[in-house]
């Protein structure tokens, strides 16, 4: 994938937070509670989240090799609020079973993490396409010049 160097060195710490949160988590979570302790739910609702999430890549894979520039990080606008809505109805799926305290929780944590991350994307825009990008002492000059 065609990545902007030199990158951010938060860039790789918040990568590896979202590979283990959205999923490495997910999926031991729906091998337990969805395939081994049966809760039909539980596999529902995160198998559905896996075969988004694996559309996305896909689409984003599709879309660098279509265009071979940074537009391929537009795709992630179209799958993350999807995601997120995903993940809340799943609550209402999953309903309010004791046993099933972890897989609420889980799915609180993966609607912060995608929250966040979509936060992150979005402030990423103006670097990612080069954008350019006044500093305060520009601004304030440009506003003062209007006034008088």
């Amino acid at each position: 994938m065609i990545l902007l160097k030199p990158l951010p060195g938060w860039y790789k710490i918040w990568f590896s937070t979202v590979q283990i949160g959205g999923i490495v988590l997910p999926l031991i979570v729906m091998l337990l509670w969805g395939v081994v302790w049966s809760y039909g739910s539980v596999l529902t609702v995160l198998l559905w989240y896996f075969i988004m999430l694996g559309l996305q890549i896909l689409s984003e894979s599709i879309t660098l090799r279509q265009f071979q520039s940074v537009t391929w990080v537009m795709v992630p606008y179209l799958y993350l609020p999807y995601r997120i809505w995903q993940l809340y109805e799943g609550l209402t799926l999953v309903g309010s079973e004791p046993e099933l305290m972890w897989v609420r929780n889980l799915l609180l944590l993966e609607i912060v993490l995608w929250t966040a991350n979509y936060a992150l994307d979005v402030s990423q825009m103006p670097r990612l396409f080069n954008w350019p990008i006044k500093d305060n002492s520009e601004v304030n000059i440009n506003a003062e010049a209007e006034v008088d």
